[in-house]
């Protein structure tokens, strides 16, 4: 598979730990149908996504497909898409209702234009992978009319990583502006951008902005993403958010 280094090497990270990551975080990715993020805050409370039944869903970044194997049985029409053939592998295991399963990169869909009618990720493709190629590629292969739902890391999360794989600090240790491409230990990279930058990269795709969903758990909240944010300091600011836009049926300015 060709693609820029970061891609290669973020496949090689993922092929690697996919074993390790299901066994961790499977009992909750398994048995929490349609729930978003660390916290596994049910679809049904956030709305982000809307009737799913009988469209074409493409999972950007699928991991072991617990997202498209959930949509399926609610009357979806997924396509699970994941850089990594290890996770890919984990998704047919898990697969009860038989949906497609692509092994590509997300800066470089194969797939026509206008395929889709709702494109997702939940800590997904649209982290690992650039955005200024995955949104453009994401607006390519959405009908007119069709949803963008993707749920990222918030700037928070950055500015607050105070490194060597401690929690999240309760100050602001790094800056702000200029956030792009982040760097992991194990050689990976992940992306984040600020909030400007969020907006005018989808307005400039002809995507709409309908809503900005910051995740809050609740306070009997459980996760087997803990410690790296605790349920404490998720419930004072925003760890994650939700971004909903739909394609515009005609060419947004901006």
């Amino acid at each position: 598979m060709a693609g820029s280094p970061h891609v290669l090497r973020n496949r090689e990270v993922w092929d690697g730990m996919s074993e390790w990551y299901q066994a961790k975080h499977g009992p909750q990715l398994n048995t929490r149908p349609l729930a978003w993020g660390m916290w596994a805050i049910p679809e049904a409370e956030i709305g982000a996504l809307g009737d799913v039944s009988g469209k074409v869903v493409l999972e950007l970044g699928c991991g072991g497909g617990q997202w498209s194997m959930f949509l399926a049985e609610a009357g979806a029409r997924p396509v699970g898409l994941d850089l990594s053939e290890q996770q890919l592998s984990a998704a047919r295991g898990l697969m009860r209702t038989p949906y497609p399963l692509v092994h590509a990169d997300a800066e470089q869909l194969p797939f026509r234009d206008a395929s889709f009618d709702v494109v997702l990720s939940d800590h997904g493709a649209m982290i690992w992978a650039d955005p200024y190629a995955t949104v453009p590629e994401v607006a390519r292969v959405l009908r007119p009319g069709g949803r963008l739902a993707f749920n990222a890391g918030t700037p928070w999360v950055c500015a607050c990583d105070a490194g060597n794989d401690a929690p999240l600090s309760e100050r602001l240790v790094n800056p702000y502006f200029g956030l792009h491409r982040v760097d992991e230990g194990d050689g990976a990279a992940t992306f984040i951008l600020g909030y400007g930058d969020w907006i005018r990269l989808l307005r400039r795709c002809g995507l709409d902005i309908e809503n900005h969903i910051e995740l809050r758990p609740p306070e009997d909240a459980s996760s087997a993403y803990e410690p790296f944010a605790s349920l404490e300091w998720a419930r004072r600011w925003p760890l994650e958010a939700i971004w909903v836009a739909t394609k515009a049926v005609t060419p947004l300015n901006g």
